[in-house]
C-alpha cells in the first residue's frame, strides 16, 4: 500500500483513511461498487419507484421516531401540567381552612377511656366490633366485621378528631366491595 509524505494511505481501498481520498477516487469507488452497478441495471420506472419507497420509509422513520414521541410527550405534560393546576388550585383554596385548624389544640381523650370511645364511636358510626384486646403501653387493638371503605374512613377522621391515633392498621377486601380490618389504636400525645 502506497503511503504518502504525511503517512496516509492514498489508494482507493475500503477501510483506507477517507482524509487523502479526493473528490475522484471516491466518485470512481462508488462507480464501481456493485450496489451502482445493480441500480444502473434497473429500468428508469423501477428506480423511480425505489426511490418513493425510501422517501416513504424516511417519512415512517421520522414520523415513528420524531414526530410522534414528541406529540405523545407534549399530550402528557400538558395533561401534567393541568393535574398540577388543580391541585394547586385546591391547595389554595383550602389554605384558610388548615390555617384555622392548625393553631386548634386537639381533644385530649384519656387513656383509660379510649376503649369505650372507640366503642361507642363505632357504634355511632353503624360499624360492628369483632374483638377488642388491650395491648402493651395503651395500645387498644380492634378487629372490625367487614364494611364499606367510606364508613370506615369516616370513623377514623371522627376518632382522629377525638385524639386518637392509627398505630397499624391492616385492611383485607372482601368479595362485596367491603373491607375487614385490624387496627392497632393509641391515644395522641
Amino acid at each position: 500500500m502506497p503511503i504518502s509524505a504525511t503517512g496516509i494511505s492514498s489508494s482507493p481501498v475500503p477501510g483506507g483513511y477517507m482524509a487523502a481520498w479526493n473528490r475522484k477516487q471516491i466518485t470512481s469507488y462508488l462507480h464501481a461498487s456493485p450496489l451502482m452497478q445493480r441500480w444502473r441495471q434497473l429500468a428508469r420506472r423501477e428506480r423511480m419507484m425505489l426511490g418513493l419507497l425510501g422517501l416513504f420509509l424516511l417519512a415512517v422513520v421520522l414520523y415513528l421516531g420524531f414526530w410522534k414521541p414528541a406529540v405523545e410527550y407534549r399530550a402528557a405534560s400538558l395533561t401534567y401540567f393541568q393535574e398540577q393546576r388543580d391541585l394547586h388550585a385546591y391547595l389554595q383554596a383550602r389554605a384558610p381552612e388548615a390555617r384555622g385548624l392548625q393553631g386548634q389544640p386537639k381533644a385530649r381523650l384519656d387513656p383509660a377511656r379510649l376503649q369505650g370511645e372507640v366503642t361507642a364511636s363505632a357504634t355511632q358510626q353503624g360499624l360492628s366490633v369483632e374483638r377488642l384486646e388491650a395491648g402493651a403501653e395503651g395500645a387498644l387493638q380492634v378487629s372490625l366485621q367487614p364494611t364499606e371503605a367510606a364508613r370506615l374512613l369516616n370513623w377514623l377522621a371522627e376518632l382522629e378528631k377525638q385524639g386518637v391515633r392509627v398505630d397499624e392498621a391492616g385492611l383485607d377486601r372482601q368479595a362485596d366491595s367491603r373491607v375487614s380490618v385490624r387496627l392497632t389504636l393509641r391515644v395522641s400525645p
